[in-house]
């Protein structure tokens, strides 16, 4: 057996697996972005245009001794991948890493960094001039992008919009009530049990004041909306006998060792796994590191060992601003709770910038 890894994206999974692989393995990274874009900072960016080149980190230094092709793998087989380009990488292992897309500006719409940096300072601008923000989707991304409005632009008026009746539901109630604390205190309106039967007329991030009827028979007025929420996973390309790995909704199924489940050879990480857990950049770093020493093991000519095991108590760090949020860690003693101080210290300040600095090579 050779020792070509190909991993497909460079996302926080694909590019800390590359990494920890370098050294002992032949590592072909696929990724069509010019720069490792760092999403957890992507809210911060579009309120600080000034703060926004923190996000994005060049693939140059990550690999010493691997390859980085910046094109799009548009078919994945178990043997290997094919390029946009027509050209043909063969793997004697393949990790899928490709991650899931998510509506803008959590995720950026273009390969570009400069485009991403051109496009998040335009929608800043739009931003900058309204006093009505309607955001839909409660979840975490419309969570963090209100509580990022509101740290510098506290007297606009920011809506959550969501059709479920419980805000983070499957945490904590201490949780839960420190968050719905901290919003009572900015001053975000929070609509629950409602949503748009139809999107706003004006597309999102564009400056262009409207009123839609909501589904509970009221209705909202804005001057700027946001979408924060309908993530779906990139396995498109799946080709050949992956093709049947996948589920209903566009994961992949994978055992405990984070194969792809009837494959040796071939692994899956982060958002593309059907494992039952949010999914978090976090997580998809932690699968890495299991995967890293399967593939290494394997190289070695040992069977790979290491298993993955989703934690039974729903994680999260949260920022509402670089000073405030919640968190929820598990302990021994069950779900503990972080508060503003803690959330800010441990991702609130620098949203883990320093972190990925490091393993890029750029500071």
């Amino acid at each position: 057996m050779g020792r070509t890894v190909v991993v497909v994206g460079g996302g926080y999974g694909g590019a800390a697996l590359a990494k920890a692989l370098d050294r002992e393995a032949d590592v072909v990274l696929v990724e069509p972005k010019d720069a490792f874009l760092h999403a957890a900072g992507s809210l911060r960016a579009l309120v600080r245009p000034d703060w926004a080149g923190n996000i994005f980190f060049p693939y140059a230094r990550l690999l010493r001794r691997g390859t980085v092709v910046r094109e799009r793998a548009v078919s994945a087989d178990p043997g290997g991948v094919t390029l946009a380009s027509g050209r043909r990488v063969d793997a004697d292992y393949l990790v899928l890493a490709s991650g899931s897309s998510y509506p803008y500006p959590a995720k950026m719409d273009t390969d570009g960094s400069g485009d991403a940096l051109e496009g998040l300072r335009a929608t800043h601008k739009e931003l900058a001039g309204a006093a009505r923000v309607l955001i839909t989707g409660a979840g975490p991304v419309g969570l963090e992008l209100s509580g990022e409005i509101k740290a510098v632009w506290p007297d606009k008026h920011v809506t959550l919009l969501d059709p479920a009746g419980e805000l983070m539901p499957g945490f904590s109630p201490e949780m839960r009530k420190a968050l719905r604390h901290q919003l009572d205190a900015l001053g975000v309106e929070l609509r629950l049990n409602t949503s748009l039967p139809e999107p706003p007329p004006a597309e999102p991030g564009t400056l262009a004041p409207f009123t839609a009827a909501t589904t509970d028979g009221g209705a909202i007025s804005a001057d700027i909306w946001f979408r924060c929420h309908g993530v779906r996973p990139n396995s498109d390309y799946l080709d050949g006998d992956l093709t049947t790995t996948r589920t209903a909704r566009g994961h992949v199924r994978v055992t405990g060792t984070l194969n792809v489940e009837g494959h040796d050879h071939v692994y899956a990480i982060g958002d593309l796994t059907d494992l039952n857990e949010a999914k978090m950049a976090g997580h998809a770093m932690r699968h890495a590191e299991v995967v890293a020493q399967n593939i290494l093991a394997q190289v070695r000519g040992e069977p790979p060992t290491a298993i993955y095991h989703p934690s039974d108590i729903s994680t999260i760090i949260l920022p509402l601003g670089p000073n405030g949020g919640v968190g929820q860690i598990p302990s021994p003693e069950g779900p503990t709770v972080l508060p503003a101080s803690a959330v800010s210290e441990r991702k609130g300040a620098d949203l883990y910038t320093g972190r990925f600095a490091r393993l890029f090579g750029t500071t």
